[in-house]
């Protein structure tokens, strides 16, 4: 009983006041309650602050509604009960846990923080009529609140697992109790001082509205000096139930007929083509056209049809040289290029007239027919020919003949002589045998002829082997003289820079 008195006067009084001023409301609302906290103790955002999330919370109360002159603005007073708090949740992950006998392990934990209050708001509230009969409007108002604490408790439930005779057990906990009040450590404090603002409508005598309130005073005195401030968010449903008049209070003149003009650009709804956006009367109400859309309106743009930018008075950026990389971007504006060079066309380090990327000698003058590098002397290519014709293997073999050797000595010295050259050793076959058994044999072939020139003191690096099997014919497989055509070795010089 004691702790309903403050209520009830608190009603009483407003219920006195009503009889001599404009109105008296009721409301009910449903919010969602949480606690702002801020602490120093090691491991809080990590360790518990996530495990924190608001409660479901309800205000009730009485209103009023007191105009300031004339204005549109009112002084709104009241009273409401409230109940705000804050919950924890905590599952903890056993999947890995290895217990111990008679030993308990938390498995859950929750625990609720009920707090009750009775709370006085002193707010200023703005109304926007519907009507001129006004008896509909959107309003906003916002506030201090005083708050008294009312009740203060706590429930918790746990759960834990234990290992009892080799077996586990679950172990089920609830617990409520009252929670101290006072200014002293581990008691929530008697007053609280906040904040708080509400937006709705209101339909003669139904009111709807959305609210929220913010503490700015630490509720709890915690051991560990940490703060708390509450904070809610919610919807109430409210009714005037009382309306009376000063005798002193003069009739409220009516209001004046404002023609609308949703945009504000001085031109009405009725005469505005684009009533929701600014413009002008020479376009009707609209803003100036934009018919490139490139955010430059028509009448500073001089490019009207192509997007263009700012700078160039809303035409694009020149690209002088046209190869589609502006000027802003291009370090050659005069002569074509592409974008990876930034405008200018691929290098020729060399001069001799093949670009870097298809240059294998960037710094050497050389021929297109040697990917760039200098030409290979035709008596070199007439002595390697000649070795590759005379290059000879035992029957369906891998094994070099005899002969072989004195031209790969040859082959050897040439390549010591030039270490610019590199070599590829391209082996084939006829169609005798599986094509499967023809790939395997060239390529032996081709890497015999390889480690012999390894051997001679050739650089691995420079020589490159490749078996082609019985593919690339260049002779008729049929006869025994095409075949024996088809089974060569051909050897093929490029530059090694």
């Amino acid at each position: 009983m004691n702790k309903k008195l403050p209520l009830l006067l608190l009603c009483f009084i407003l219920i006195n006041e009503a009889r001599s001023q404009i109105k008296l409301g009721a409301f009910i609302g449903v919010h969602s309650a949480s606690v702002s906290e801020t602490n120093n103790t090691p491991g809080w955002d990590t360790a518990y602050k996530p495990f924190y999330s608001s409660k479901t919370g309800f205000s009730v109360g009485f209103l009023l509604d007191i105009p300031l002159g004339n204005s549109n603005f009112y002084f709104q007073p009241g009273a409401d009960y409230s109940s705000k708090g804050r919950q924890y949740n905590r599952n903890y992950d056993t999947s890995n846990l290895v217990m111990t006998p008679n030993t308990s392990y938390p498995v859950f934990q929750n625990y609720v923080l009920k707090l009750s209050y009775i709370e006085i708001p002193l707010n200023i509230a703005y109304k926007i009529p519907f009507s001129a009969s006004r008896k509909s409007s959107f309003f906003i108002s916002a506030g201090p609140y005083f708050a008294f604490i009312y009740s203060a408790s706590k429930s918790s439930q746990s759960v834990s697992t234990a290992l009892k005779n080799d077996s586990t057990t679950l172990i089920y906990a609830t617990n409520s109790q009252d929670l101290l009040i006072g200014n002293a450590v581990n008691k929530y404090k008697t007053m609280d001082i906040g904040v708080n603002a509400k937006a709705g409508f209101e339909f003669g005598n139904v009111v709807l509205s959305c609210y929220g309130s913010r503490g700015l005073t630490n509720f709890y005195t915690s051991a560990y000096g940490g703060t708390f401030h509450h904070q809610i968010f919610g919807a109430s449903l409210g009714i005037w139930i009382a309306k009376t008049q000063t005798k002193t209070s003069a009739p409220r003149p009516p209001a004046k007929i404002k023609i609308k003009d949703s945009d504000k650009d001085g031109i009405p709804d009725d005469k505005d083509l684009c009533p929701n956006v600014k413009g002008l009367a020479r376009y009707n109400g609209c803003p100036i056209p934009d018919t490139d859309g490139d955010g430059i309106d028509d009448e500073h743009d001089s490019c009207k049809t192509v997007p263009g930018v700012a700078k160039y008075h809303g035409c694009p950026v020149p690209d002088t040289d046209g190869d589609g990389i502006d000027d802003e971007h291009d370090s050659c504006k005069t002569v074509p290029g592409i974008a990876k060079y930034h405008g200018c066309p691929v290098p020729d380090t060399d001069g001799d007239g093949i670009d870097d990327e298809h240059d294998s000698c960037k710094t050497v003058p050389g021929v297109k027919e040697n990917n760039g590098c200098p030409a290979i002397k035709k008596e070199i290519k007439e002595k390697v020919n000649y070795v590759a014709h005379n290059i000879l293997f035992a029957t369906a073999s891998d094994r070099l003949t005899t002969e072989s050797y004195l031209g790969l000595d040859d082959l050897a010295a040439i390549l010591k002589k030039n270490p610019e050259l590199k070599i590829s050793i391209e082996g084939y076959t006829d169609t005798t045998g599986t094509p499967e058994r023809n790939i395997i044999l060239s390529q032996k072939r081709a890497d015999a002829v390889k480690s012999y020139l390894v051997f001679k003191g050739i650089g691995a690096s420079r020589v490159i082997a490749i078996g082609h099997g019985q593919e690339q014919p260049i002779a008729d497989n049929s006869t025994e003289e095409g075949r024996s055509a088809n089974r060569r070795v051909e050897l093929k010089l490029t530059s090694n820079q």
